[in-house]
């Protein structure tokens, strides 16, 4: 069974948001895709001030079996990246909602919460995959 925490907002590229007290966003992959890729081995992040755009190219996960786009789910400006990644991605495998966050953003506009998929609608989307 994957984890799927109820305060999240999730994408249809399988990556997760969650909205910080001082109005920042932090991006991470989803328990789905980490365990897709299998053990990561390599981590490429933007630059800190780097802006983003809503579904442009964000970072870039790799592991044993693949290399994986991940895409920003919100337009904004970079403000944090986990830099604990560049020496153990692996982090994101095991745990991918916690330490294992990739993006802090500053977002440049409202987040338009009908673009991103619930808990129970990513669920869903699962569900239909797996089908």
């Amino acid at each position: 069974m994957i984890e799927l925490p109820g305060d999240l907002l999730y994408t249809e590229e399988h990556e997760w948001l969650r909205r910080e007290d001082d109005g920042s966003v932090t991006i991470g992959i989803t328990d789905h895709a980490q365990a897709a890729l299998g053990d990561l081995v390599y981590v490429e992040l933007p630059e800190v001030g780097q802006e983003l755009d809503s579904g442009g190219d964000m970072a870039v996960v790799e592991s044993v079996k693949a290399a994986s786009d991940v895409y920003s789910p919100i337009a904004g400006v970079v403000e944090e990246v986990n830099e604990s990644l560049a020496d153990d991605p692996e982090i994101i495998n095991g745990d991918p909602y916690g330490s294992g966050w990739i993006v802090r953003l500053r977002p440049s506009e409202k987040i338009n919460e009908d673009e991103l998929l619930s808990p129970i609608a990513y669920q869903e989307l699962l569900d239909e995959e797996d089908a």
